[in-house]
């Protein structure tokens, strides 16, 4: 009898088990399982010939470690990371300054900006593949007009400027999110400093300076934290935009993977890569959380 009583105790609706139950069992399904099984994974390979997997030990990470395709799109991934996160975070907030007040039309604005954030990312890559096109591209005539290009050199067939391309459309759909984001926190803020601060004739650089970074440096390392993690796995532009090209030029860690998995069918060499990433991912944001004191 006491052990029926326990058993309605715990799965009563006062008890937090029964509600905890299915977010444990997805995540898993859908965490646990996936991550054990990609490092499993990474110790085989499959042989097509004999359609099964055989167990290969190190040699998919010892391959890794000599694979200069790989160190090549790791150092691609970084700098499509820090370049784009840089331009996104500046102009972000940038925006949110010019958009944080109550002015006659800026609600509709704040508003516009979440359409970016609804179109799918192989849709916007496809448009910017559209704007960036050597012949018809409005953007490359543009460019062209005014001597930025010389028309012989398109901007995802040219090395040099194949990933700043990819890069365009990757900041136009995501630097609303930034926006959006710092927005929710400046207006947040008090209004007590500012008023102080007007007082005592402080520049409007000054103020930005020493009363809205701090207050918003919380707001600013979550909203850096989260795009930065978007950004070391991005797939989708490279993927419609360029497919890597040209050459390696937009060869980013994902793609790489992807490539390896379902193009070479390595999949303990595609299962390496990823967990390789994960790792990296992992570090990064670790070390960002610790350097920028983020408390949960």
């Amino acid at each position: 009898m006491p052990a029926v009583t326990s058993a309605k105790a715990v799965f009563s609706s006062d008890h937090p088990l029964p509600w905890l139950f299915p977010l444990i069992a997805m995540l898993v399904v859908f965490t646990i399982y996936p991550l054990i099984y990609n490092i499993w994974l990474s110790f085989h390979e499959y042989a097509p010939f004999r359609r099964e997997l055989e167990y290969v030990g190190t040699d998919n990470w010892v391959a890794l470690w000599n694979d200069e395709r790989f160190w090549g799109s790791l150092s691609v991934t970084l700098t499509y990371f820090v370049v784009v996160l840089i331009i996104e975070l500046v102009l972000g907030m940038a925006i949110a300054l010019l958009l944080d007040a109550d002015l006659a039309g800026f609600g509709v604005m704040r508003g516009l900006l979440t359409l970016t954030l609804v179109i799918p990312p192989a849709i916007t890559g496809m448009m910017f593949l559209l704007i960036q096109d050597a012949e018809f591209g409005v953007l490359t005539w543009v460019l062209e007009q005014v001597g930025v290009l010389d028309g012989t050199a398109p901007i995802l067939s040219t090395p040099s400027t194949a990933l700043l391309g990819v890069m365009l459309a990757d900041i136009w759909q995501w630097t609303p999110f930034m926006v959006l984001i710092f927005l929710a926190g400046l207006r947040g803020l008090p209004g007590e400093p500012y008023e102080a601060a007007m007082l005592d004739g402080a520049s409007g650089w000054q103020i930005f300076r020493r009363i809205t970074l701090p207050q918003l440096s919380k707001v600013i390392a979550i909203a850096v934290l989260l795009r930065g993690i978007d950004l070391f796995r991005m797939f989708d532009y490279v993927f419609v935009m360029t497919s890597g090209g040209p050459g390696t030029a937009t060869y980013t860690l994902s793609l790489y993977a992807w490539q390896q998995t379902f193009s070479f069918i390595k999949w303990g060499y595609g299962a390496t890569i990823s967990l390789v990433s994960l790792v990296l991912i992992l570090v990064i944001a670790n070390l960002f959380i610790w350097i920028a004191k983020v408390r949960w």
